[in-house]
């Protein structure tokens, strides 16, 4: 049989040399991609991304886009505020280089129209956001990971060939409804993170050390993403609410109010009302929602004074 020669890779420069733009780098460097430039707005981080790739790659300050190569793919990694910025250097600095090539970011709330300067310059545009928690670069793993894609047609095509190579899922949303989108991935990850740790205060109040609150409480967290990964959220409520147990949800107030912990109370009643919601679909009209919706309210209203 005739062999098949495999297809050339694009070559990618990536400007953000921060945890997300790292973990990308590494991530398509072990997909076959060249990584031809990295770019961090301190020179130092820059070089620390490039080490970590192991390959030839120029590693360049912020202050030296115009010495960026022309590579087929540009990837903005870098903090929402300023890639606004980082897209007008661009179009500046890349202007007598070749139409046609392809420009993402990566931010969740933006849409690809703060690339538009880059348009004008003849690259299409879009953007690429991985719903993946990255707290180490090197150790993450876009496998199996859904990634929202956004833009023109042809930038939304390179992005689905790359999501496509990483091992992951690619979606997209509408422009105007990336801020909702993205809101909704930080409800799903930095907001129950911000949960787990006022979790975490609440068993320090019963003596428990942080690293062992910890550690009892990740089983629990596993076993409630289990059961979402089999069933609605509705199906997956367990516990008091569910049940609807009215004096034991008074005895949790009364023990929240008692240790003056404000957030884990505003918390605690806004996500109850939420789980009676939850609740009431597999239990329309059950008789302690009305309870405990009362129990809740007025909790509310004596922590408002």
């Amino acid at each position: 049989m005739p062999r098949t020669t495999p297809k050339i890779k694009p070559t990618v420069s990536i400007i953000g040399a921060g945890r997300l733009g790292t973990a990308l780098a590494l991530a398509l460097t072990s997909c076959g991609y060249s990584i031809q430039a990295v770019v961090a707005r301190n020179l130092g981080h820059a070089q620390k991304a490039r080490r970590a790739l192991g390959k030839r790659a120029l590693s360049l300050s912020a202050t030296q886009l115009d010495e960026l190569p022309p590579s087929q793919i540009f990837l903005i990694t870098t903090p929402d505020d300023v890639i606004a910025s980082v897209a007008r250097q661009l179009a500046k600095s890349q202007k007598a280089q070749p139409a046609g090539r392809i420009v993402l970011h990566t931010s969740g709330a933006l849409s690809s129209e703060v690339l538009r300067p880059l348009v004008v310059s003849g690259f299409h545009t879009g953007s690429l956001h991985p719903l993946v928690s990255v707290s180490d670069p090197t150790s993450t793993n876009f496998r199996e990971a859904f990634i929202c894609l956004e833009g023109d047609a042809e930038a939304v095509k390179v992005g689905r060939r790359l999501v496509r190579d990483l091992g992951g899922h690619s979606f997209s949303v509408e422009p105007r409804n990336k801020a909702l989108y993205h809101a909704a991935a930080v409800m799903a990850s930095g907001h129950m993170t911000a949960l787990f740790d006022i979790a975490i205060e609440m068993l320090g109040r019963c003596g428990l050390s942080g690293a062992r609150a910890r550690r009892i409480l990740l089983p629990l967290i596993e076993s409630a993403a289990k059961n979402l990964s089999e069933m609605g959220p509705a199906k997956a409520l367990t516990g008091t609410f569910a049940r609807g147990d009215v004096e034991t949800v008074r005895r949790h107030l009364a023990a929240i109010e008692a240790q003056s912990i404000p957030e884990a109370l505003a918390v605690y009643v806004l996500l109850g009302r939420r789980s009676l919601s939850l609740a009431s679909r597999r239990k329309p009209r059950a008789p302690a929602s009305a309870r405990i919706s009362k129990l809740l309210k007025l909790s509310s209203k004596r922590n408002r004074k």
